[in-house]
């Protein structure tokens, strides 16, 4: 509930904005896509299941289930990565280079993150890698248990690790590790002057955020991927239940997390946050009451 109405707000004030939305805000847009995807896609399935205690639906609906699971999982990485990089090129850029990141660049970018998504996903389908059951039985995912006497699905889970996890981690730390010293020192060069421009101060508040996202994201998966490879080299019976049912459920909640960080640290997006409450509150009111179809201006004023 958190991720679809968080998330929705999101993709409800970009569309309101839309004509003001820069280049680097679209792969916020993104972000939000993707976390509302797997949400709609992967979480009732989860919730049938777990209220009936096993798997619901076969194999089919596992395959469908963690597949979707890997493709927006693996696109929120890479949407994340290049955010990153994009971040590092503004700061690192003269405001004159900074604008040659164009919308139709950023596009081409966000295109070229769901085709190499979905090419991952697909890849256990056409025999490289497996998808099958969670140990705790009421998800679906990689088989990672499958791995450790199989050389065709332990190729599968290194390209995977260094290609969608290792490097963009790497990419996102070193970019924001980059992004601070910048900062730093700008700060240094102005510490005699009593008050900071707002331009250095919108700057620290805008990394401030990414990294926070950055940062919600990769906690919220690093449990998971500790138990899952684990699984690689161990029995899955070796952990309990408990123990791998915990890490998923974290990994999942990682859907939620970023609309409240835009809240809190983006007041433009509070703002409309308001006025599609008020929006919505004044529609409400005015078709469910039956005083406000006699008084309009009434209507008008409540909402």
């Amino acid at each position: 509930i958190l991720t679809i109405l968080g998330n929705s707000a999101v993709l409800a004030t970009a569309a309101r904005r839309s004509p003001l939305l820069k280049a680097p805000e679209l792969l916020t847009v993104n972000l939000a896509v993707a976390d509302i995807g797997m949400a709609l896609s992967m979480y009732p399935l989860a919730i049938a299941s777990a209220w009936s205690h096993a798997w619901l639906g076969g194999d089919a609906s596992c395959v469908y289930y963690a597949l979707m699971g890997f493709l927006f999982g693996v696109c929120s990485m890479m949407t994340l990565c290049a955010m990153a990089v994009i971040r590092f090129l503004v700061t690192n850029s003269a405001k004159s280079s900074s604008n040659k990141i164009t919308k139709n660049t950023v596009c081409i970018l966000i295109a070229f993150i769901w085709l190499y998504s979905l090419l991952w996903a697909i890849l256990p389908l056409v025999g490289w890698g497996y998808y099958g059951p969670e140990p705790f039985g009421i998800s679906c995912t990689i088989a990672w248990s499958k791995f450790h006497n199989s050389s065709n699905g332990f190729s599968f889970i290194l390209s995977m690790f260094l290609l969608c996890t290792v490097l963009p981690a790497l990419t996102i730390v070193a970019c924001y590790l980059g992004i601070a010293w910048k900062v730093h020192k700008a700060y240094q060069e102005i510490q005699n002057i009593d008050r900071i421009p707002n331009a250095a101060k919108l700057e620290k508040k805008l990394t401030l955020m990414a990294v926070l996202i950055s940062v919600a994201f990769l906690s919220s998966w690093t449990p998971y991927a500790a138990a899952s490879f684990w699984s690689i080299f161990n029995s899955s019976e070796s952990l309990q239940p408990v123990l791998t049912l915990l890490p998923c459920l974290f990994a999942k909640s990682s859907t939620a997390y970023n609309p409240f960080i835009y809240y809190i640290f983006s007041k433009t997006f509070r703002c409309e946050v308001r006025e599609l409450r008020c929006c919505w509150g004044w529609r409400g009111r005015y078709f469910s009451s039956d005083s406000s179809a006699d008084n309009p201006v009434s209507a008008l004023w409540s909402g």
